[in-house]
């Protein structure tokens, strides 16, 4: 396969490509052309702009063409990797770049699909709702097949939501929240089941921890989950360890999946090697199964046909690309899917906030003391070393991680976009932005905390029984 810019010998000659590519992609969606004919010519148009930001260092814009001496600062050597390739499977995730995961370059190397300002637009039509705002941010950027969910919606065929959660720690931390503040915002404006599926199962194969505190921890995250406001009479959340047992139908379809994925595709997708444990090679159908609707006998009566979309951080992928391949081969709907970015640690976008990393973490537990010293003493900063430099020559919000954290929980637009020209312009010093993340974060997690406090055993035990739910199938 050639490379997309072989024989692209200047920037202009790209910029030029580029907004050919772009006006080519205008003209088939404004002739209504075949949605794979679309999706080929934006798939392609992506690819160039990365090629472009590569050689020339800087985002494309159409009307702006390079300057001549355009080209991409040398930033040494790549860790990890031919052109420091960023690491994203379900385990770990790093790049070498401080802004974080190259979001654009990864929806070529995944094959997925941009949500652009057109999908928002649509979401919102058929909503009826104002676009959350991780939807208006680029927050969630990729997906799946989301154009198909929303063709049948309008012709009144209803889907679900999955979603889930890895319980490998007692405490979640507010990263761990992105997925669920939107699986709730999605089952709200669409009025739609859920289900969440908690993943004690897996994270006893892959943690030293033992069988009951995977499922203990299951538990203590299940009322995490709750206090995020879900409608009991709408959405189950269930155990693996509890629910694999006790439901045949789910059982099925995970044998099902199992006998249509060979040792060699697991290695392949989530690079398992000759050492793993069985229990890893067979855990990816466990998490497909939810995808299909008969996994849910109480919920669906016993329908296959029901079409699910699943909110999830991108590094799920590799799971659900697996389970996409077999659906059609056992006879089921393609799952569809909205991808998130990742969370960025405390210390830098280069890696995601982890459970297992107190310093890099703000938990649901913490504080508004722990809150505050955290994102005073770790939280990475793009300003300058000192007030006078700060002053002339600004601070950079891209690689900011109190500004990253605002984007993601300050809802008022204006107030984000004034805060970042202050603290690029110089206005706002690094001690002001981080005070406006902790006033922000202090109460938000407080709130939560409150909530949890109101949810009791007989509170979650109610989530997760197995029962009918109120929807339209």
């Amino acid at each position: 396969m050639t490379d997309c810019h072989e024989g692209t010998r200047s920037p202009m000659e790209l910029y030029e490509k580029l907004t050919a590519q772009g006006d080519t992609v205008r003209a088939l969606k404004t002739a209504k052309a075949e949605k794979a004919e679309i999706e080929a010519a934006v798939q392609l148009l992506l690819k160039l702009k990365v090629d472009y930001k590569q050689m020339t260092g800087q985002d494309y814009k159409a009307g702006c063409p390079p300057s001549e001496n355009s080209v991409a600062p040398d930033n040494g050597p790549a860790a990890d990797g031919v052109d420091g390739e960023d690491t994203v499977d379900p385990w770990n995730v790093s790049t070498t770049n401080a802004k974080g995961v190259d979001y654009d370059k990864l929806i070529v190397r995944f094959g997925s699909s941009k949500i652009d300002k057109e999908l928002v637009d649509r979401i919102e039509k058929v909503s009826g709702q104002k676009p959350h705002h991780f939807l208006r941010r680029g927050i969630f950027f990729s997906h799946r097949d989301m154009h198909q969910v929303l063709d049948a919606y309008e012709k009144h065929k209803s889907f679900y939501l999955y979603t889930g959660r890895g319980p490998s720690s007692e405490a979640m931390h507010v990263g761990h929240l992105i997925p669920f503040i939107f699986t709730k915002w999605l089952q709200d404006v669409f009025d739609i089941p859920l289900v969440i599926q908690l993943t004690d199962d897996e994270k006893y194969l892959w943690k030293d921890l033992t069988l009951e505190e995977c499922h203990r921890f299951a538990v203590e995250n299940a009322k995490d989950i709750i206090a995020c406001g879900f409608d009991v009479n709408k959405t189950f959340i269930f155990s693996d360890l509890d629910y694999m047992g006790a439901s045949p139908e789910f059982y099925r379809n995970v044998v099902k999946i199992q006998k249509h994925v060979t040792f060699n595709q697991v290695k392949g997708i989530f690079g398992f090697t000759d050492s793993d444990c069985i229990g890893k090679i067979s855990f990816p159908a466990i998490q497909a199964a939810p995808s299909f609707s008969n996994s849910f006998p109480q919920i669906f009566r016993g329908r296959k046909d029901v079409q699910c979309l699943i909110p999830c951080a991108i590094d799920q992928d590799p799971y659900f690309r697996m389970t996409r391949d077999v659906a059609p081969r056992i006879g089921y709907p393609k799952p569809a899917l909205l991808h998130s970015t990742f969370f960025p640690a405390l210390q830098g976008a280069q890696t995601k906030m982890s459970a297992s990393d107190a310093n890099s973490s703000i938990f649901l537990t913490d504080t508004p003391k722990q809150i505050k010293n955290k994102i005073n003493k770790h939280a990475f900063s793009g300003g300058k070393d000192t007030v006078e430099e700060h002053r002339k020559y600004g601070g950079n919000p891209e690689v900011d991680v109190s500004f990253m954290y605002l984007t993601f929980f300050l809802e008022d637009d204006e107030q984000l976009e004034k805060i970042r020209q202050d603290y690029a312009s110089g206005a706002l010093l690094t001690g002001e932005l981080k005070k406006i993340l902790i006033e922000t974060l202090q109460p938000m997690i407080a709130q939560h905390q409150e909530r949890r406090k109101q949810v009791t055993d007989e509170t979650v035990k109610q989530f997760m029984t197995p029962r009918p739910l109120n929807c339209n199938f």
